[in-house]
This record gives C-alpha cells, structure tokens and sequence, in this order.
C-alpha cells in the first residue's frame, strides 16, 4: 500500500500590525478633514457675509450675519440635470462684488473702503433682468413699461438719525398675491405722491423718470428694500453677472449693532436671537 505523504500547511504570513494611533493623531487626521472640507464649502459652496448698512432693511437688517449659496446660479447654458442649480431671478437677493460708479468715480473715493470697487460685497434684491426695460418714477418700478407688483410700505426710524435700528413700519395699501416682498420709503417721499403730487428727484442717474433705460446682456439692476436709503443700481448702474457671489439664504447670527455699538464682543453678548435661522426671501 503506498504511502500518502502529508503536505504540511504553512500558515499564512501575517502582517505586522502598526503602533495603535495617538489621541494627538486621531484629532490631527480628523481636524485636518474637517478643515478640507470646510474650505472645500467655503470656497465653492456657501460663503459667510455680514451686513453693515441699512439698505436691505427691514428685509436684512444692519447687524444680521448671512449664509450665501455659491452654487444656486447656473453660469451660463443648460444647468446639469443632477445638480440643483437654475438661473437669476427677479426678486432674488444676492451677493455681489460692488461694480464701482463708473459716472462719478469721486463719489466712491468719498465714501472710503465701503464702496471699494470690486472688492466689497453688496446685498441687493434683482429687479431688472438682461434685456428689461427699467423705469423708477412716483416710488414706483416699471419694467418693460407695466408697474412691478411690490408692496409698498412706510418706514422710517424709531427716532431722527438712527441708522442702526430696524424701520417701524406702516401700512397704506392692501397687499396682493402678487406682491411678494415688501419695499420701504420713508414718509417724506410718500407724502407727495399720497396727496397726489409728482415727486421730484435729482439724485439718481440710471431709471430716472422718463428716461427708462434697457439692461444690457450678462447684467441686472438691483435695488435695496429701503428704498430711500439705498444706493443701488439708480445711482451707480447695472451689476455684471460676473460679479454676482450667490442667493443670499438666510441669518445664522445676528446681533444689535447699536446696543453693542459696533463691537464684536459686544456683538456676541446683544444678539437678536428671533433672527437666527431666518430665511431671507
């Protein structure tokens, strides 16, 4: 009988295993990711903005800490099916680069590093869109020559010369399906057109009454939501589309910038916590 000669079985060669990571590796590795991806976010997706005037008010108010959707706006062409993007709207409130004011460049000199060209970040709401024809007579907008639906409402400041506060507001007219978002003009120039009067303004250079002007290809004309104390589209022009940052989303901070007068410490012992989480529409 012939003898089966067993085959040994070598055992498999294991791999020796590394020292176990450090708690200092671990944080290390996981900061770093984290931190990738934040500026990962921060470059493409979403932007952090705050707002230090008052010409969005009482949509923005002055002190609100914005959240901005980079990657909303489709640059150009047929959007990607698979990603949520879609053209600039009327009525959207974006971020954008401030355009300079290319009639009276002396105006933005005057004002220092908060009308730097191309430098500081606008808030505005998107009226006219490329190709509009744009009107602004009586407090009110026409586009292609028919009245833009907006409710109209009076606002001023709590007392003369607060420029930090929100508006008190005061409705005149009914608001309809079709109205939106709310604008504000202060009494002084409501007054006029409530008695039936025109209402004569020297100050704008684009859209002033009679003189409608068209917006060109690739740009918008925008406008604050407090109407007579915006500095927007009427006096310096249109905004390109390269400019544009994002859709503003909404608050994720905010503070009263007149309680903490304009402190960032005192910015974080007065914040307004009913703004939080509000979306900007």
């Amino acid at each position: 009988m012939a003898t089966e000669e067993k085959k040994e079985i070598e055992p498999k060669e294991r791999k020796p295993a590394g020292p176990p990571k450090s708690v200092f590796r671990e944080y290390f590795e996981s900061l770093t990711v984290t931190l990738i991806m934040a500026l990962f976010g921060m470059t493409f997706i979403i932007q952090a903005v705050t707002v230090p005037t008052g010409s969005m008010q009482n949509t923005i108010l002055i002190g609100d800490y914005l959240l901005v959707n980079k990657f909303i706006f489709n640059p150009g062409g047929n959007p990607l099916p698979f990603l949520p993007m879609r053209e600039i709207r009327r009525g959207d409130i974006i971020v954008f680069k401030y355009p300079g004011n290319k009639l009276h460049p002396e105006m933005d000199r005057a004002h220092g590093t908060s009308a730097t060209p191309y430098q500081m970040n606008y808030v505005k709401r998107v009226i006219g869109l490329p190709g509009d024809t744009v009107e602004f007579r009586d407090n009110q907008v026409f586009i292609n020559g028919e009245l833009l639906p907006e409710h109209r409402v009076i606002g001023d400041p709590p007392t003369p010369g607060d420029n930090q506060s929100a508006l008190v507001p005061k409705d005149f007219e009914d608001k309809t399906p079709e109205e939106k978002y709310d604008v504000f003009y202060s009494k002084r120039t409501m007054d006029p057109i409530l008695k039936g009067q025109k209402l004569s303004r020297r100050d704008f250079e684009f859209a002033v009454p009679g003189k409608p002007m068209q917006v060109p290809e690739n740009s918008f004309f925008c406008m604050g939501d407090s109407r007579d104390n915006s500095e927007d589209s009427r006096y310096w022009g249109f905004v390109p589309r390269e400019l544009v940052v994002g859709r503003a989303m909404f608050v994720y901070w905010s503070c009263d910038r007149g309680a903490s007068n304009g402190d960032m410490l005192g910015c974080l012992t007065h914040p307004r916590l009913d703004r939080i989480g509000k979306f900007v529409k």
